[in-house]
């Protein structure tokens, strides 16, 4: 048997039993989230019923009401989230954390509708579910696991085989890649010039779906920026979007002329306008790129970039937990791992969604150097089956004293660096540990990859 194969054959066999453990996990948290009491066959349907949306669910997954009753909505998570019943005028307001609003239903008449979080992103990872505008007499049984149905009447081998199907699909192609390294003019005084353009493309984040992404030259995420300490950069930003823009250098030390918040430090940059950034690097940087002026818009589409300044100070020859870092390490790759929950790109790694995300190929021994960067709106705890991350540096900053986690929670706006050496030959499944990240009643999906390591 090739070496190709066996590694592939390793791969399904582990995909296959992550999927099973996150199942399980999933039924687990659902069975555990505070769901209501099965409606009894017969019994009248509530007037009024209560329902909490997190991240990412509504409970409970399905609502049954009277006709004429309402919905008593609370917001129980940490970030903003509505309430809207597809097809009809019946909305909450955006609510903040721990808001809650009384969502009459007085307009609607008896049948099931959808109701969603219209927050990009939110109904992909689970914030759907179903509601039955039902007279006396017409209750039933139900319970609040995302698919919508009851124990009895789900079909259970329906849902292996999608599972199945949407791992064995890994890795798909699909069209455009990002962190594509961006190439520089080198001007007669030494200095580097880039240029960007930002603008509004079509984008396939999974195999045959295709969104409206907003973009720096036509990749998403952006193109790589690599630079050394002391180099003289400039930036040409050309704004090709429907409104206007700016560009902010997020960890990277620049004047205040330079940091890119309109109409603060700079004029908005126009539609059809360029603005130049200038600046000279003056310490190592794990940094990024991004819009400020309506920020909430731009970056969850997908407007986001990665720039590197110099190198990152190493732990070399430190011991820590029993394990030594090599004197003489050598780091094979150094990769960008762009988290994202939202907008228009939604839940994904490096603007792609699974079975459409890039896996990590290694050789056993090497070292692989990976910073995390999350550009959305909720935090990511990303783990790596069958080996230890070594967290080395925080935003960039070296960290006096790394530690090795197997789970590296990443908030939004950070930046995280971690070693990893690939010890052990096989497919080792690589994903966020927020189990509605990663699956759905259609399958895998989201927020998940894989670190194949070859045995040479």
């Amino acid at each position: 048997m090739s070496e190709e194969r066996s590694v592939a054959m390793i791969g399904v066999s582990v995909m296959a039993a992550v999927a099973l453990v996150l199942s399980v996990g999933a039924l687990i948290i659902g069975a555990s989230s505070g769901g209501r009491t099965a409606d009894l066959a017969g019994s009248p349907a509530p007037s009024s019923i209560a329902v909490d949306l997190a991240e990412f669910s509504i409970v409970p997954g399905e609502l049954v009401v009277a006709p004429g009753g309402s919905l008593t909505v609370t917001n129980a998570g940490s970030i903003d989230h509505d309430l809207s019943v597809v097809g009809t005028s019946a909305t909450t307001a955006m609510l903040r954390p721990g808001d809650d609003e009384v969502l009459a239903l007085g307009s609607l008449e008896p049948g099931t509708y959808t109701v969603i979080c219209t927050v990009p992103g939110h109904e992909a990872g689970g914030m759907s579910a179903s509601l039955v505008v039902s007279g006396p007499g017409s209750g039933e049984a139900t319970d609040d696991m995302d698919h919508g149905g009851s124990v009895t009447d789900t079909d259970w081998e329906e849902l292996d085989r999608v599972m199945d199907e949407t791992i064995l699909a890994f890795p798909a192609e699909t069209a455009g890649l990002g962190n594509q390294p961006l190439e520089y003019e080198l001007l007669a005084d030494g200095t580097k010039r880039f240029e960007l353009v930002a603008e509004i493309i079509e984008w396939e984040v999974e195999p045959g779906k295709i969104v409206e992404g907003w973009a720096y030259n036509g990749q998403i995420p952006g193109p790589l920026i690599r630079l050394d300490v002391g180099d003289k950069v400039e930036v040409v930003v050309t704004n090709n979007l429907p409104m206007g823009t700016d560009v902010h250098w997020h960890g990277i030390t620049v004047p205040n002329s330079q940091d890119g918040v309109a109409p603060l430090t700079q004029d908005l940059i126009k539609p059809g306008d360029t603005f130049t950034y200038e600046f000279t690097t003056v310490e190592p940087a794990i940094g990024m790129y991004h819009p400020h002026h309506h920020g909430q818009i731009k970056l969850p589409n997908g407007m986001f970039g990665v720039m590197l300044v110099g190198d990152l100070e190493l732990p070399l020859g430190m011991t820590v937990a029993n394990r030594t870092v090599p004197n003489d390490l050598v780091i094979a790759q150094e990769i960008p791992m762009v988290l994202n929950d939202a907008g228009t790109i939604g839940l994904s790694l490096n603007g792609k969604s699974f079975p459409a995300t890039a896996p990590v190929i290694a050789n056993k021994g090497d070292w692989v150097l990976m910073h995390y960067f999350n550009e959305g709106l909720t935090i990511h705890p990303m783990h790596l089956h069958g080996f230890p991350q070594l967290v080395v540096a925080k935003d960039g900053f070296p960290l006096v004293a790394p530690q090795w986690e197997d789970t590296v929670n990443v908030a939004p706006g950070e930046r995280y660096s971690v070693l990893i050496k690939a010890e052990h030959a096989g497919l080792w499944v690589f994903h966020c540990h927020i189990l509605t990240h990663a699956e759905r009643k259609e399958g895998m999906f989201g927020m998940v990859s894989a670190f194949i390591v070859l045995d040479e």
